[in-house]
């Protein structure tokens, strides 16, 4: 059994727990982002800025662009030209309705 206080060995288990997150929506290209906002209230977009806070905060340089292809898989754009269809009206509905607000 893993030691939950041993920093590195908890560091490598979520670091497996988002490689596995970002390979299963690899391989879910059908489940768009507006979708997983209205659901979960997050999408690949969030977790590509995720990223690029924690690499940040580490001290590290990453562009969003960077941050978005690490999670993608891919370049974004290529990831919208392959699998991004347009919203639906009620899908946008519900985005505007429960979008997170800036205070």
């Amino acid at each position: 059994m893993a030691d939950p206080t041993d920093q590195s060995m908890t560091t490598e288990m979520e670091a497996a727990v988002f490689r596995r997150l970002r390979d299963h929506l690899n391989a879910r290209g059908d489940v768009q982002n507006i979708d997983m906002m209205n659901l979960a209230g997050f999408c690949r977009n969030c977790l590509a800025n995720w990223y690029r806070d924690a690499a940040l905060e580490a001290g590290g340089a990453m562009t969003k662009d960077e941050a978005r292809e690490i999670v993608y898989g891919m370049p974004y754009e290529e990831w919208r030209e392959r699998h991004q269809v347009e919203a639906s009206p009620a899908a946008l509905g519900a985005f505007e309705a429960n979008r997170p607000r800036e205070s």
